[in-house]
């Protein structure tokens, strides 16, 4: 097993970019931090590239899944923990993976959440983990959304990005792909033409849109949808969060 204690290590070097998405582009790898989303790597059995962790935390691993004594373990110091930890205080393990997105896949089945252009890491990362809880086949991401491999988001999803289909795709593209399999399609918004959720009958299939947190659903995405759907606020409040009213809905049609 090797051992690394030098902050200019060349490979500690690397790793510590992949805190900005550039460069987790760039190298196709981004790293996980925690042993609960290693677990969860590892049940899922995950391909990693590398485990890295001090002495105590990596001994953990290592015991709980008897892994094999290789290249991929590495053992490092409390300050390259530090310093490669997103956090304040650094749980003293990491996993490095490679960035994985399927070239073919076609959305004619299941029931799915459209994340379009959302910008804040932990309301993609919960409504990622809501999807997963309610037994959601997968959230399609746009482009323009935060990048789900930012260490916030992974760290919100707390391992639900190990259990259900995550797919960055064009937004109009993956609605034009639901609608030639009859799959139908609710946009979350507040329009004279929407409808109450409670007045949504149970589907067995279904792609249900959330906007931005700031603009909502772009008008030229709702347009396409078949229907348009909203949460009435009873109380004073003026609006719902995104993650909070994307779980709303999602356990709507989740049973």
């Amino acid at each position: 097993m090797e051992k690394i204690d030098s902050t200019n290590n060349k490979l500690i070097k690397t790793l510590a970019k992949l805190e900005k998405k550039k460069y987790r582009e760039s190298f196709g790898q981004y790293m996980i931090e925690g042993f609960h989303l290693i677990d969860e790597a590892i049940k899922s059995k995950q391909k990693y590239l590398y485990i890295l962790g001090t002495a105590d935390e990596l001994a953990k691993v290592i015991e709980k899944y008897d892994l094999p004594d290789d290249q991929r373990l590495i053992e490092i110091s409390e300050k390259i923990a530090q310093h490669l930890s997103a956090t304040k205080t650094t749980q003293g393990i990491f996993m490095v993976l490679k960035i994985f997105q399927p070239k073919n896949f076609n959305f004619n089945f299941g029931k799915w959440v459209i994340l379009a252009d959302l910008a804040d890491p932990g309301n993609v990362g919960t409504i990622i983990r809501t999807a997963d809880a309610a037994g959601f086949d997968g959230v399609i991401i746009s482009p323009q959304s935060v990048d789900i491999y930012n260490p916030k988001v992974q760290r919100a999803m707390q391992g639900s990005q190990f259990h259900i289909s995550l797919i960055i795709n064009d937004v109009k593209d993956a609605i034009q792909q639901f609608k030639n399999y009859s799959v139908p399609v609710y946009a979350s918004m507040l329009d004279p033409e929407a409808k109450k959720l409670n007045d949504f009958d149970l589907v067995a299939q279904l792609a249900l849109i959330i906007g931005n947190e700031a603009h909502g659903v772009a008008l030229d995405v709702a347009e396409l949808a078949d229907e348009k759907l909203y949460i009435p606020i009873i109380g004073q409040a003026e609006s719902l969060n995104a993650a909070v009213a994307a779980g709303i809905m999602i356990y709507h049609f989740s049973k």
